[in-house]
């Protein structure tokens, strides 16, 4: 099963999804600011895509947190997972799960590559 991965007030999100549902792709919706990040699936998307592909410096979480916390993330690798744990909406997102792989961000030519 497909699962997509975001919160609901994200303009982007809101168009990975608008564009499953146009072409008729079946899949789970987990809001990452509502249904929350265990440690086990941080890792799990960790894995798949690495923790600097992951960790959303643009987003308004991370130009709220203290330029020492900010630093800190950066360099090393304990304390940024720390603080996607606490903080979930720090993650890049949509984040598609497939169960083969994870697409990070959205690109409607990705999206179109799946089967329905």
């Amino acid at each position: 099963m497909i699962t997509l991965y975001g919160i609901k007030t994200c303009d982007t999100c809101r168009k990975a999804r608008k564009t499953l549902d146009a072409q008729g792709t079946s899949y789970r919706y987990h809001d990452l600011r509502e249904q929350g990040l265990d440690e086990a699936l941080l890792e799990r998307f960790i894995d798949h895509a690495g923790l600097g592909a992951l960790l959303n410096t643009r987003s308004t979480t991370w130009r709220a947190l203290a330029p020492s916390e900010q630093q800190a993330a950066k360099d090393d690798a304990a304390r940024a997972r720390t603080l996607m744990l606490t903080h979930p909406t720090l993650l890049k997102r949509p984040l598609l799960d497939t169960g083969e792989r994870l697409i990070v961000g959205f690109k409607s030519d990705d999206y179109r590559t799946l089967t329905h």
